[in-house]
């Protein structure tokens, strides 16, 4: 795994996303006092999911087609989306926020 830094835990309001700009591009969530992960590309378009609309459920829905996503495990909801999206573990240490990438291939 490649841990890299994402943000400081100030830097993402509860209830926001965060686009961070990696390998792969990952869409960073504050939802319910937790931080969670994911491939910021929806599964059945292109669309950024941190410009989604994050609910307090742990969901995120596509900005483009409305199709809604498991934070926890990028399972996707409903139509149109059949596929899930990738999710990355998150850790929090004092102040800062990591998130564990698969390694470059």
């Amino acid at each position: 795994m490649n841990r890299i830094k994402a943000c400081l835990v100030d830097d993402l309001p509860e209830g926001e996303a965060l686009r961070i700009d990696a390998n792969p591009v990952i869409a960073l969530f504050h939802v319910g006092g937790e931080f969670f992960a994911m491939n910021d590309r929806c599964s059945h378009g292109n669309a950024s999911m941190s410009e989604g609309y994050v609910e307090e459920d742990a969901t995120v829905e596509c900005p483009l087609h409305a199709a809604s996503f498991c934070l926890k495990t990028g399972k996707a909801l409903c139509l149109p989306a059949t596929d899930a999206i990738a999710t990355y573990p998150v850790s929090v240490e004092g102040d800062t926020v990591y998130v564990d990438l698969p390694e470059a291939s």
